[in-house]
């Protein structure tokens, strides 16, 4: 089940005010750049770059996602490894709103989304 439009808007401006912030300067932005996406329960940020060998092409690697457990009203938190695969972000693998997943990204406690 989808978010309704007025649960849609609020997670798009907490994640939208969010990217702003972190987003690299305007001048690097071809070359690096955060964005985010919002697909059924579930919120993602990835990193956009230019393919190494077809610099016209655009590639997305994940850094987090959270997805939303609606009859429990929590959001679980995951990252991807170097296998490619979500796991859960163990030192906080829940939480309670989007505010308070944008926290634990911004703080990246264990270097597990931006290194």
């Amino acid at each position: 089940m989808e978010f309704t439009e007025f649960e849609n808007k609020r997670i798009h401006k907490v994640l939208k005010r969010y990217i702003e912030k972190k987003r690299p300067p305007e001048n690097i932005r071809d070359e690096i750049d955060l964005s985010f996406r919002l697909t059924g329960q579930s919120v993602e940020i990835f990193e956009v770059r230019p393919r190494w060998n077809n610099p016209e092409e655009k590639i997305e690697s994940s850094i987090v996602k959270a997805t939303y457990v609606k009859s429990q009203k929590i959001w679980n938190v995951f990252w991807q490894r170097a296998d490619l695969k979500w796991h859960r972000y163990d030192p906080n693998p829940v939480v309670d709103s989007i505010e308070k997943f944008i926290e634990i990204v911004e703080k990246d406690d264990c270097a597990c989304f931006f290194g």
